[in-house]
């Protein structure tokens, strides 16, 4: 584990593996850690580097209002301090929507791209298939945005988890060290959703950014992923896309077999193309 300073913040990454240069941009609650069933996998043919996004693990967390923009920069400002730029970039949840989001400004850091299930819900508002779904989903998110507003992270990390990531009951069948986890990362959480773009994607923009793109969901998510990333499919000309039977939005956790199959498989045909 290095710590790495960039845009006046200290970042804990980790770098391993031989090959083509590959970085794992994970989502909102997490650390580097939610890609330890994958990594080691994807490290037997690239160099992987993994890091704690600013506010999580340990990374530094800076006081006052953040913003997706910093998470950006954050990525770019690492990519090019550690020597992994150009490099292939698979983001998950809101690591996703940041990867997305750099590449439509600074698309020579990336060889390629692979995106799980981006949170875009403003793309999507407007589609009547998910319209309530989208409408029910920020509802809840803003429940926990509020309770943990309140001063109680334990209750909105909880409200997360039941009601928006795995349903009633869910929290107590977690290992206490992943809800400490989610605990700790309530304030960054609330940051996250503090920002009005966080739901945001610049789709003309990203239609000049040209990398090679998988675009990845699971069979049992909810029909919004799925619509997102039909926009963003739209706009990213040539894009790839692959179904997770069986898997929700955690498939490179319950699916990571697969998962590194499926991405190993993706890049190593770009690189032969």
């Amino acid at each position: 584990m290095t710590r790495v300073e960039v845009n006046g913040v200290g970042l804990f990454c980790e770098a391993g593996g031989d090959g083509d240069p590959l970085v794992l941009v994970h989502g909102s609650w997490y650390d580097h850690h939610n890609w330890d069933l994958v990594v080691h996998g994807l490290a037997l043919r690239h160099r992987v580097l993994v890091y704690d996004r600013r506010g999580h693990g340990e990374s530094d967390r800076p006081e006052g209002q953040g913003s997706l923009r910093e998470d950006e920069e954050d990525l770019a400002a690492l990519m090019e301090t550690v020597g992994f730029a150009p490099a292939y970039v698979v983001g998950h949840s809101l690591g996703a929507s940041i990867a997305l989001r750099l590449a439509a400004r600074r698309p020579e850091l990336f060889r390629g791209l692979v995106v799980h299930e981006p949170p875009l819900l403003d793309l999507v508002a407007d589609v009547p298939a998910v319209r309530e779904e989208v409408a029910v989903t920020r509802q809840r998110l803003g429940h926990a945005a509020d309770l943990v507003r309140q001063g109680d992270d334990l209750a909105g990390a909880r409200a997360f988890v039941e009601d928006v990531a795995a349903g009633p009951g869910a929290w107590e069948e977690l290992p206490q060290e992943q809800r400490d986890m989610f605990v700790a990362h309530a304030p960054t959480f609330l940051d996250e959703q503090n920002d009005p773009g966080w739901a945001a994607l610049d789709l003309a923009a990203l239609r000049g950014c040209g990398v090679p793109a998988l675009l990845t969901s699971g069979s049992e998510s909810p029909a919004l992923f799925g619509a997102a990333l039909d926009r963003v499919a739209g706009a990213l000309s040539g894009a790839r896309t692959h179904v997770f039977e069986g898997a929700g939005h955690m498939a490179h956790v319950t699916h990571p077999e697969e998962f590194t199959a499926v991405v190993t498989s993706f890049l190593a045909g770009d690189a032969g193309s």
